[in-house]
């Protein structure tokens, strides 16, 4: 019997999940980390760098949740700031610069709502993601392995290929918002994460994600698949691959 979509909530926001570093240190070789936005300063919910899948140089960009409570205070519990999705988007320009593909990593409550966040231009942060992800020349893979929560995760989810994790979730809000906001009860989540449709597989039926990635050897799988899928990609040529991605997101 499948799990109900209120498990894959409390699946998908476990603390003992894979974060990007571990994906990023036991999938690639000779991950190199870089910071700052260039204009601020550095965000830990962001994570990111260059590193190699099969000899193929690669870009990663996550978003980086802690493990235990200051590791999480350091990492605003995954909850990037403006600075993080512009350095994000320094990573993925300088990426198209230098014809590396990107791989993206999603587990996110949704983007910093403070004050000072919103000062710095939160939702212009967010949107120049989309407009710019949409236009970039090189390949982009999108895996969203734990929380996929609103626009602070589809900020990095702009993607040729968008996977899930077999136990993630991706939403345009919680369940619990959504409670508060249809019901005025936030205790009626589990009722709202049935009506959402949140689940990678209910995802996949609807046509929003593109490949379900299974929770047993975890790495191993993802780690052919995107060899097997960098291949594919690499095939096409810039104008195409642009072309289908403008595609993929209007069939909405």
């Amino acid at each position: 019997m499948a799990d109900s979509a209120n498990k894959i909530v409390q699946l998908a926001r476990s603390q003992d999940r894979l974060t990007t570093l571990d994906y990023a240190t036991q999938i690639f070789d000779d991950f190199i980390e870089f910071h700052g936005d260039r204009n601020f300063r550095d965000d830990g919910a962001i994570l990111g760098g260059i590193a190699s899948l099969a000899g193929r140089p690669v870009t990663i960009v996550g978003i980086q949740k802690g493990k235990g409570l200051q590791d999480n205070l350091d990492r605003n519990f995954g909850q990037p700031h403006p600075e993080g999705y512009r350095k994000a988007l320094r990573l993925m320009k300088q990426a198209e610069k230098f014809g590396r593909p990107i791989i993206t990593f999603i587990n996110t409550a949704g983007a910093f709502p403070g004050s000072g966040a919103e000062e710095r231009g939160q939702g212009e942060a967010i949107a120049r993601n989309l407009l710019e992800m949409s236009d970039l020349r090189v390949p982009i893979i999108a895996i969203i392995n734990g929380e996929g929560g609103s626009g602070g995760a589809l900020a990095l989810a702009v993607a040729d290929r968008v996977w899930m994790l077999e136990n993630a979730m991706y939403s345009i809000l919680s369940p619990e918002g959504f409670a508060t906001i249809l019901w005025k009860d936030s205790s009626r989540a589990p009722e709202a994460a049935e009506l959402l449709k949140i689940t990678s597989k209910d995802l996949l039926k609807n046509g929003v994600i593109d490949k379900i990635i299974s929770e047993e050897n975890t790495i191993d799988i993802l780690k052919a698949a995107l060899i097997t899928e960098l291949d594919n990609l690499s095939k096409l040529t810039t104008d195409e691959l642009v072309e289908a991605r403008y595609q993929r997101f209007r069939k909405y």
